[in-house]
């Protein structure tokens, strides 16, 4: 089988990206030069290694397959050229991505437990959505994912091998309101209260859910205000520009200004937080931050 690193670096950049064109960007490649690319891996394996759908790609069973081996092999060149160089520190790693409302309480805490129990260990994160982060995990960029999951809580996607999947932490949504607007000094809501109410969304895209407007209500949500960041949301709430949903584990960072209410005509939004990685065995310095976010969890649970 002749491929090449150049092949199985664009085999791992669209793999994690999930579009030609977002894996051409961040390689700084043209889309025809990484469409060539992957079309010369499928002539070199046989094989057909990615589904093309509306909006992106995914990779078939074989191209999963070649990507464990892919990551293999680039991770190996990627520590042979630190030791040649002398930058290869064993300190231990680990790569940890988690999803927006992870990010202040959950994630920011556990990072401070395991700097006191392990100043050596160097800790990289990034925030995502949860399509992302499972790519990013995938295609070897990631240890650890922290991932939100509605009931029945299947698993995050249904490639093979199956992730490992450690629950954390239950949470309830709520909607987060101005404390001195309409609804000041209601102790919840209706649907019929917020029929006509302007929503803060996180913005969407083919593969990522709408984030912001309480699931199932009835009708097409007036969407006015649309940002990624919860703090940029929460300010605008305060701000009387809209509503938005919430995870009361949030209670604690949310700024002045907004009070957190339920919605007592329909079930209860539940959410569980969990940590996640492929299977196999993990390092000391993952399994020390696995074991942060658990003793933290347990705290805000408790």
């Amino acid at each position: 089988m002749d491929v090449t690193m150049v092949g199985l670096r664009v085999l791992r950049e669209v793999a994690e990206r999930g579009t030609f064109t977002a894996a051409a960007q961040a390689l700084g490649y043209t889309q025809s030069a990484v469409s060539r690319q992957v079309a010369a891996l499928e002539q070199a394996t046989g094989v057909r290694l990615f589904d093309r759908y509306p909006g992106g790609v995914r990779l078939t069973a074989a191209g999963l397959a070649l990507l464990r081996h892919a990551v293999t092999a680039l991770d190996a060149l990627d520590a042979a050229d630190r030791e040649l160089h002398g930058t290869d520190v064993d300190t231990g790693s680990v790569r940890l991505g988690y999803i927006p409302a992870a990010g202040a309480v959950l994630v920011a805490h556990a990072l401070a437990v395991l700097r006191g129990q392990r100043p050596g260990v160097k800790v990289a994160t990034r925030e995502g959505t949860t399509p992302s982060l499972v790519r990013a995990l995938r295609a070897g960029r990631l240890d650890l994912a922290v991932l939100s999951s509605r009931p029945p809580h299947r698993s995050p996607d249904t490639d093979k091998p199956a992730l490992h999947v450690e629950p954390l932490l239950e949470d309830a949504l709520a909607v987060a309101v101005s404390s001195t607007g309409r609804f000041a000094d209601r102790a919840g809501l209706t649907t019929e209260d917020l029929l006509d109410e302007t929503w803060i969304a996180t913005p969407t895209t083919a593969d990522e859910p709408l984030l912001g407007v309480w699931p199932g209500l009835p009708g097409r949500p007036r969407i006015h205000h649309t940002a990624r960041d919860w703090l940029t949301k929460l300010h605008l709430v305060a701000a009387g520009a809209g509503i938005t949903t919430v995870p009361t584990t949030l209670a604690s960072a949310i700024p002045p200004g907004i009070r957190l209410l339920g919605i007592d005509d329909l079930p209860e939004e539940r959410r569980r937080i969990s940590v996640v990685r492929l299977p196999g065995p993990t390092a000391e310095p993952v399994r020390t931050l696995v074991q942060a976010l658990h003793h933290h969890a347990a705290e805000i649970a408790g």
